[in-house]
C-alpha cells in the first residue's frame, strides 16, 4: 500500500513537472518580425540599381543657356523682348523635363560657346555643329538636328554652284561658325583663305552685306537661309549643298551628370512626340 501511495505521489509530481514546462516555452518562444512571404520578399526583391549622379546648374532651380537670338528657326528674339525658336522651346521642354526654370542668356555666337566652357551658362544652344576643335574643350549631347550649310547670291549672280565660290572676291559668314572655319581655311584644305572671307556677328549682317554688295556670297545654314532670303526679295539659295553637319547641346568638359540628364530628357521628348511637333512648328514641310 505504501508502495501505491509513492507511485502515485511519484506520477502526480512529474505531470506538475512537465506542465511548467510546457508553460514555460510557451513564454519564451519568440514572435516573427516578418512573415515567411515577406522575409522571401526581402530576400529576393531586386535590386534597383544606382541612383544617377546629382547635376549641379549655374544657378540653383534654373538652367541657363546661352545662345546668339539671331538665328531663325533656331533662336530668335520676339517683338516683345523675348525669345522663341526651335532651340527655346526643346530647352525649355528640357528644363521642365529636370524641374528646372529656363534662362535663355543671348550673346555672340562665340561668346555662347565660351559661357558655357568657363562656368557661365549650363548648356549652349545655338545651332551648335560638333567639330573636332569643338570636342577638345567642350562635350555635346546627342546630335538633335542636320544641319546644311548652303550659299545664298544675289539673283542673276556669276556664281551658279559651290565650285563658283573659288571666283568670288569676297565671302560673308557668320563669326565663329563652322561656315567661317571651312571657308578661311586654306586652298589646301578646302578653303578660300583668311583674306577672302568677312566674318560678321550675325547672319543677318552678313546677309546685309550681300544685299549692299559688299560681299559676293554668304555662307550659312539652311534654315535660317530660307529665312534671310524671304526677308530680302532678290536673293536665291544656291542648289548645290556646302556641307551637311549635326547640331548638339554644348556642356562643360567633363559635365557627365548634367549631359547625361539632358540626353535622357531630349529621348522622352522625342519617344513622346514633344520634339517633332517644336520642329514642325517652326519648320514647314515643303
Amino acid at each position: 500500500m505504501k508502495a501505491m501511495k509513492k507511485l502515485t505521489a511519484l506520477l502526480l509530481a512529474l505531470v506538475m513537472a512537465l506542465a511548467l514546462c510546457a508553460c514555460s516555452n510557451q513564454g519564451d518562444a519568440p514572435t516573427p518580425s516578418t512573415t515567411p512571404s515577406e522575409a522571401v520578399e526581402e530576400s529576393t526583391a531586386p535590386s534597383q540599381g544606382a541612383e544617377p549622379a546629382a547635376f549641379t546648374t549655374v544657378e540653383e532651380g534654373k538652367l541657363h543657356m546661352s545662345t546668339n537670338a539671331a538665328f531663325p528657326p533656331y533662336e530668335m528674339t520676339t517683338d516683345a523682348g523675348g525669345f522663341e525658336g526651335i532651340d527655346v522651346e526643346v530647352a525649355d521642354a528640357i528644363a521642365k523635363k529636370l524641374g528646372l526654370e529656363l534662362v535663355v542668356d543671348d550673346m555672340g555666337f562665340d561668346a555662347a560657346l565660351t559661357a558655357v566652357q568657363v562656368g557661365q551658362s549650363d548648356i549652349a544652344m545655338a545651332g551648335i555643329t560638333v567639330t573636332k576643335d569643338r570636342l577638345e574643350v567642350m562635350d555635346f549631347s546627342d546630335s538633335y538636328a542636320t544641319g546644311i550649310q548652303v550659299v545664298i547670291v544675289n539673283e542673276g549672280s556669276d556664281i551658279k554652284t559651290v565650285d563658283d565660290l573659288a571666283n568670288a572676291q569676297l565671302i560673308g559668314t557668320q563669326k565663329a561658325t563652322t561656315g567661317y572655319i571651312y571657308c578661311s581655311d586654306t586652298p589646301e584644305n578646302g578653303g578660300y583663305g583668311e583674306d577672302r572671307v568677312k566674318a560678321f556677328d550675325t547672319g543677318a549682317l552678313a546677309v546685309m552685306a550681300l544685299v549692299n554688295g559688299q560681299v559676293d556670297a554668304v555662307v550659312i545654314d539652311n534654315e535660317p537661309a530660307k529665312a534671310f532670303v524671304a526677308e530680302n526679295p532678290g536673293l536665291e539659295i544656291l542648289d548645290t549643298e556646302f556641307a551637311v553637319e549635326d547640331y548638339a547641346i554644348g556642356f562643360a568638359k567633363g559635365n557627365t551628370a548634367l549631359l547625361d540628364a539632358v540626353n535622357a530628357a531630349m529621348a522622352e521628348l522625342k519617344a513622346d512626340g514633344t520634339f517633332q511637333n517644336i520642329v514642325d512648328k517652326y519648320i514647314k514641310a515643303d
